[in-house]
């Protein structure tokens, strides 16, 4: 049987002691009666002790298992590991085999349960240290990140990075590089359009000789790029956006002003919809989407996701908007028999009955031809009510309106705040009196900055004449009047009786 003596040198400290210097203090650990044993050499060099998946000592806990290993000289415990859990697990593996363990510099050894017990003691503490670096890292982290830092990681395609100093602390700041500014303009003003879909989009860009960082273009590429709030000039829809999707905003609203960018930090949760723990800080540096234009990019990715998670059928331009009432399923297009004219026949059956067989279906054969006729005619009756004009609000209104809309929008967040202190239990009447004042005073403040918007939108606003929506509709095609279905309908409820509710989104 032999000794093995092993070192390890940690990658987190560069001025740790190196390995040969960890084995001549073994070495010295090894008492005379022992000197006519094989001494066996195991050593890490550039690995850190969270965990064992290291090759010389992997390889050291085979000699052990294979009972050619009496003894294993460390020069000190957390050469072995920084974790206790690990490091009991290797204890019992040693005490197993009958594999004493000595440390040359804390001078004791596990062949009595008193060292045994003080080792476990002392790597209690270094697994406490440990713990308590990781913790210093990840608060350091969050507060540079909420402060607008630059975390590290590759350049965003459409800048590079630049030094600079915030808050007298020496970082680097995004700056826009112009030709792929140009670029990232095209990529979302592209996408924006009604009928571009990211595939199609993708292929424009190949087409035109624009290329990525590196490697190629594909649609997850590019909408990850879309999604990305670093572009946008993040203004009052922009901080509403995300307040609606319940994201922590760590920036004032006033830094909603329409010209930063923005930087997401944190993961979701169980459900991709659930933005809670995600934060957003406005950054230092200038965002090169318009707001208007990065929102209709993220309805459209929205909408997209809501068309490919439901349960439809592409046979229909309206599938995935037709409801049972009785049940709630979906109901998805069918295909029947062949008419005399060649034609398929095509109708809607519910999910219920189908799959889950908890529903009756609908008493009459509801046809998928008929249904689409007459919600055709009542969505081309609901274009004809839309204004055909629109006002263009002149730039300098436009920001006014934007910091007016940041006052409303902090506004809210006080009254919020009053209406959870008023259901306090514990508030006397003299406060429930002030509280309400306070609260009449911020709905009186909110009507004059809501009157304050409407006349910046008419004072030197201009008129622009817009397309005859009603027209368009009745020439579209299926992938166009499936796009249009899902802006104006949110669902179709179709009763027992075959009848029809359409539920309006505007």
């Amino acid at each position: 049987m032999a000794i093995a003596l092993y070192a390890r040198k940690s990658i987190e400290r560069e001025n740790s002691i190196s390995c040969e210097t960890q084995i001549e203090y073994c070495k010295s650990m090894i008492k005379p009666d022992e000197r006519h044993e094989k001494i066996c050499t195991f050593i890490d060099n550039g690995f850190s002790g969270g965990n064992v998946d290291r090759d010389g000592f992997q390889k050291m806990m085979h000699w052990i298992e294979r009972g050619k290993i009496s003894k294993v000289i460390v020069y000190r415990l957390d050469r072995i590991s920084r974790s206790l859990s690990d490091f009991v697990g290797i204890l019992e593996t040693l005490k197993k085999h009958n594999v004493q363990f000595v440390s040359s510099q804390e001078s004791f050894d596990t062949s009595s349960p008193y060292g045994e017990m003080i080792v476990k003691i002392l790597m209690v503490f270094a697994e406490f240290e440990r713990q308590s670096i990781i913790e210093r890292v990840t608060q350091a982290y969050a507060h540079r990140s909420e402060m607008g830092f630059y975390m590290g990681g590759r350049r965003p395609y459409g800048f590079t990075l630049t030094d600079t100093v915030i808050h007298n602390i020496k970082t680097k700041m995004y700056v826009p590089m112009p030709e792929e500014t140009r670029h990232l303009k095209y990529i979302f003003e592209s996408y924006a359009a009604q009928n571009v879909s990211l595939r199609r989009l993708m292929d424009n860009l190949v087409q035109n000789n624009i290329l990525p960082i590196e490697g190629s273009w594909s649609t997850a590429k590019l909408s990850t790029i879309l999604k990305n709030p670093i572009y946008v000039k993040a203004d009052n829809a922009v901080y509403e956006y995300f307040s609606k999707r319940g994201t922590n905003i760590i920036s004032d609203i006033d830094e909603f002003e329409g010209t930063r960018g923005v930087q997401l930090y944190g993961k979701t949760k169980h459900s991709a919809d659930d933005w809670s723990d995600m934060k957003a800080v406005v950054m230092t540096h200038e965002g090169i989407i318009s707001s208007d234009i990065w929102l209709k990019c993220q309805k459209k990715l929205e909408r997209n996701k809501q068309i490919g998670n439901s349960v439809s059928n592409t046979t229909s331009w309206l599938g995935g908007k037709i409801i049972c009432k009785k049940c709630g399923r979906t109901m998805t297009v069918t295909k029947g028999g062949v008419r005399k004219d060649g034609t398929q026949t095509r109708y809607f059956s519910c999910t219920g009955k189908s799959h889950n067989r908890i529903c009756k279906g609908t008493k009459v054969t509801l046809y998928a031809d008929s249904l689409e006729d007459m919600v055709c005619n009542l969505i081309s009756e609901k274009l004809e009510t839309l204004k055909g004009s629109r006002k263009k609000v002149s730039t300098d209104n436009s920001n006014k309106i934007n910091l007016l809309k940041n006052r409303i929008s902090a506004i809210k967040i006080s009254q919020d705040r009053l209406v959870n202190m008023l259901l306090n239990d514990e508030i006397g009447g003299d406060m429930i009196s002030l509280l309400n004042e306070k609260a009449k005073k911020l709905s009186d403040e909110q009507r004059d900055l809501s009157e304050q918007i409407d006349a910046l939108g008419n004072e030197g606003s201009e008129i622009v004449n817009v397309i005859n929506l009603s027209n368009k509709w009745k020439t579209a095609g299926c992938d166009k009047k499936k796009a249009v279905c899902n802006i104006l309908i949110h669902k179709i409820l179709i009763r027992e009786d075959g009848t029809c509710e359409v539920v309006w989104n505007i």
